[in-house]
């Protein structure tokens, strides 16, 4: 009984942060269409978060949440909407702006939300000081994305002349995913002093952690990577190498969070429940509506 008061106070926190993120959504229609931001998405995202911090209550997930559909509403204009690299290239350009503290827009709805997420970072004392922090990870995000927005433009995934980039490469750019500019933002949010203490070494294991997640997204996905034109490990090797670099990568991992169990064991739990999450979910589900 008590295992399932627990979850079903998970899945509360789930459902509030789901409402949430359909307020928002419908705040921003141009960010977010019905086709693939259908109620599932935001669903999946709320659920994502709440079991990976069940001991937060919404109040703390609500950034959290937000941050990661901001990151999505990103993934769908550079992936999808944009159609040349000047394009995308503006669109980093205005983000990181917003992040500096600028004004956007007022047709600019992506850097609208980011302004949002960022005056609500500030609300907390921890914020002036890591705001370049903060700043790194969503610069490493937007590279990420564009640097893989070059790969499908030079590579087989859109009918040109293959030059798909080697396993290696494909995992240094794991900040598309946007795993851990999430976290980061989680993580000032807070404002705990242990955690922004360890804010380096949380980092440092957040991004294998995101490695990790990149690969086992892939695993679950490759159906619908071909149908969307995404790239996917996959296609790069095959299934048995992908699964035996994630054992790598999970073993790196647990080095990496072993000494921060002792020093802030609650987001050492928060980063380990990650990967845990995205293991089960990736077998049978997906994130994304159909376009």
């Amino acid at each position: 009984m008590r295992v399932a008061a627990e979850q079903g106070r998970t899945w509360a926190l789930a459902a509030r942060g789901q409402r949430d993120l359909a307020e928002l959504a419908a705040g921003y229609p141009e960010l977010f269409p019905a086709r693939p931001f259908d109620a599932a998405l935001f669903g999946n995202v709320a659920a994502a978060i709440a079991f990976g911090a069940p001991w937060c209550d919404a109040a703390r997930l609500r950034v959290t949440n937000r941050a990661v559909l901001w990151c999505f509403a990103l993934d769908w204009l550079v992936d999808y909407v944009a159609t040349s690299r000047t394009e995308i290239d503006r669109i980093a350009a205005r983000c990181l702006a917003v992040a500096d503290g600028g004004v956007p827009a007022p047709d600019d709805p992506l850097g609208r939300l980011l302004a949002e997420l960022r005056d609500e970072l500030a609300t907390v004392a921890a914020f002036p000081d890591l705001r370049p922090v903060w700043r790194a990870e969503l610069r490493k995000v937007l590279d990420a994305m564009a640097r893989e927005w070059d790969w499908k433009q030079a590579s087989g995934v859109d009918g040109a002349p293959a030059a798909l980039p080697s396993l290696d490469d494909y995992l240094d750019n794991a900040d598309n995913l946007a795993c851990t500019v999430v976290n980061v933002a989680h993580w000032i949010y807070s404002g705990d002093p242990d955690t922004l203490a360890h804010l380096d070494p949380l980092i440092e294991a957040s991004a294998e952690v995101q490695r990790i997640l990149r690969l086992v997204n892939d695993l679950g996905t490759y159906e619908r990577d071909l149908r969307w034109g995404d790239l996917n490990a996959l296609l790069l090797v095959d299934r048995s190498q992908v699964e035996r670099r994630i054992d790598e990568l999970v073993a790196r991992a647990g080095e990496l969070l072993a000494p921060l169990e002792r020093s802030c064991p609650e987001q050492a739990r928060y980063l380990a429940r990650q990967i845990g999450f995205s293991s089960g979910f990736y077998r049978s589900a997906d994130f994304w509506g159909a376009l």
